[in-house]
């Protein structure tokens, strides 16, 4: 019998050698192709939104599907606060007339308004701006005319680097975030901007002379703008210092937004939650709503009014007001029909000058404290590379006395929050 035996057993061992080197080569390869998918899968992420729409996809990546609590439509937020609802409930801002504004017998009630505005809601819609109605629209269609640039085109000016003067990507930082957004930007730095131009994109052949013509524009409104919140915050004796500041220096971020259609717009967000870090962010956006804001624990939607400009008071302007003027939480939705285009204009004190409360507005004896440790750019720096941000907002990190009600909404969105780079 073991003479028998022994060749047998040779042989079923050659089977199930040949048979595991197969199963091997079966998984190895299966592996491969796994590899090969996800390869595949992340070029098209980092290809952007815009290719994966025009690419015709009807179902939305894996990436970019938020959790189930945090989707447009959900019902209530982390901590039970109902923040959203299931039909669009629309707001119309507070509108500040500045044709009004630079008339001396209506600026007090203009002025009256602004302040409200900055109190109550933390945004306004601006009319009557006297910004040319060319370079709005002109602004807008070279805008688009980036974003239909062959991904080369595009691509030549991608970089991890915030403060590069130029910044082409997708969501905030593809390379980062846990859940995509479906959202393409260029960021372009505009101050100063004789000296910046020149880096900015050299396609399409006019968008450097029609962008920096909106960047100055933009930037003499924000200045009217923040003599017009400071008179009204101050007093125009005590704002004298500021505006003399940023007509010294000043930082000013344009970032062009362009929001695909989108298959399954109910799965995710353009942008997700988040407040502001300057003083003043002014937005021009075309006729397609999706600007949401969160007020009394709901989102929003903005009403926009053609022509005008979304203004929204930023971080530093909350801090400097020691908490008079809210900087409040807002987002993006998307839709599956049309694609959405804007512009948002960043402004504020240059990068290095360290932002406190006003002398003016805090007083220990009159039951006025501070509410605000002081920041700069370094300590925003130092918060994105922290792990707070994932349990509350900048401006949360920044607070030495809390705002229930303020601080509930920021809290109520914390975890999705991901600052704007």
């Amino acid at each position: 019998m073991s003479l028998v035996a022994a060749p047998m057993a040779a042989v079923v061992d050659l089977a199930t050698s040949a048979q595991l080197q197969q199963a091997t080569m079966e998984v190895e390869e299966e592996a491969k192709a796994e590899q090969q998918q996800e390869s595949y899968s992340s070029i098209l992420l980092m290809k952007g939104v815009r290719h994966l729409s025009d690419s015709g996809i009807t179902r939305l990546p894996d990436r970019y599907v938020l959790p189930a609590p945090d989707r447009p439509d959900a019902g209530a937020g982390h901590d039970g606060l109902a923040t959203t609802t299931t039909s669009v409930v629309k707001v119309k801002l507070p509108v500040v007339d500045l044709a009004r504004l630079r008339d001396p017998s209506q600026r007090a009630a203009v002025l009256q308004t602004l302040d409200a505005a900055c109190r109550g809601y933390g945004f306004f819609q601006v009319v009557n701006h006297g910004v040319d109605g060319d370079v709005i629209a002109g602004m807008l269609d070279v805008a688009r005319r980036f974003f239909e640039l062959p991904l080369p085109e595009r691509a030549r000016y991608m970089s991890p680097d915030v403060r590069a003067a130029v910044r082409y990507g997708t969501s905030f930082n593809q390379a980062k975030d846990a859940v995509l957004c479906w959202r393409d930007f260029l960021k372009l730095a505009c101050h100063p901007l004789r000296d910046v131009v020149a880096s900015w994109p050299r396609e399409p052949t006019d968008l450097r002379d029609v962008a920096s013509r909106y960047a100055a524009a933009s930037h003499g409104l924000f200045m009217e703008l923040m003599e017009a919140a400071l008179q009204a915050l101050l007093g125009m004796a005590a704002a004298a210092g500021v505006l003399g500041e940023l007509a010294a220096a000043s930082s000013h971020m344009m970032t062009v937004n362009c929001y695909p259609a989108c298959p399954q717009p109910e799965l995710t967000l353009g942008m997700p939650a988040h407040s502001d870090y300057g003083l003043f962010t002014l937005v021009l956006q075309d006729h397609v709503e999706g600007l949401q804001v969160m007020h009394a624990g709901r989102w929003l939607t903005v009403d926009p009014i053609p022509g005008a400009f979304v203004v929204n008071v930023g971080d530093h302007l909350e801090i400097l007001s020691n908490g008079a003027y809210k900087s409040v939480l807002h987002r993006v939705r998307v839709n599956s029909t049309r694609p959405r285009m804007s512009v948002a204009s960043f402004h504020s004190l240059p990068a290095e000058r360290v932002v406190g409360p006003a002398p003016e507005l805090v007083d220990e004896a009159a039951g006025k404290p501070r509410r605000y440790m002081d920041t700069d750019f370094a300590t925003f720096l130092a918060y994105l590379a922290s792990a707070d941000g994932k349990d509350k907002t900048f401006l949360q990190s920044r607070m030495l006395l809390h705002d229930h009600d303020h601080d509930h909404d920021h809290c109520a969105a914390a975890s999705i929050l991901r600052p704007s780079n």
